[in-house]
């Protein structure tokens, strides 16, 4: 059984959809501890404010179950962000389980707009998560905050500078980029991480 996290911060039906398109057919949109730790792989989806994320994360005690968890757990966009260390967004403290921070891009003299939206080329691709993906894909990305480079990623981005397209830790991964909008190469992915 696949499990969504439920704490009001996720892009829940696109990646319901983007499941039922690779044909699954167990899935559960659940903020229930038991059902989390019961899960054969678990979904960490989010848009919008990370350090708001954070607090209903937190406020409904998912913090430390998700860190808890033994499973495959895949954190998307505001899901990925919310596992770094820290966020300049709302200048929280996050879940710390990937080596790195989040910043906001800076609009710079190349016009550099920001939120970052629309498709971008990954790179350096180093994980089953991008198998059968060709190096320099394109990829969907919404967000005006990026996890820096270090030793957890596994994909990287340029967007005015270059930063984490996706990480991995033991059973953590993450992506910036929205694998549930980003077609067929966005579909593998999310494949390959529930093959894992």
């Amino acid at each position: 059984m696949i499990a969504i996290v439920r704490y009001d911060a996720g892009n829940v039906l696109s990646v319901i959809n983007a499941l039922r398109r690779l044909g699954v057919t167990e899935w559960d949109l659940t903020s229930d501890p038991s059902r989390l730790m019961e899960a054969d792989k678990v979904l960490l989806p989010g848009v919008g404010d990370a350090s708001v994320a954070l607090r209903s994360l937190r406020s409904l005690g998912l913090d430390s179950v998700i860190l808890s968890l033994q499973r495959p757990v895949l954190g998307i966009c505001v899901g990925m962000q919310i596992l770094c260390r820290h966020t300049e967004e709302g200048d929280v403290g996050c879940l710390g389980v990937f080596d790195t921070d989040v910043r906001r891009f800076v609009p710079g003299d190349q016009g550099l707009k920001v939120p970052h939206m629309g498709w971008n080329q990954v790179e350096g691709l180093s994980s089953a998560l991008f198998d059968d993906t060709n190096e320099g894909t394109y990829m969907y990305y919404v967000h005006s905050y990026y996890a820096g480079i270090c030793s957890d990623t596994i994909a990287s981005t340029v967007h005015g500078v270059r930063f984490s397209a996706a990480l991995h830790r033991g059973n953590f991964f993450g992506t910036q980029f929205h694998p549930e909008k980003s077609g067929s190469s966005g579909a593998r992915v999310l494949k390959n991480f529930l093959g894992l």
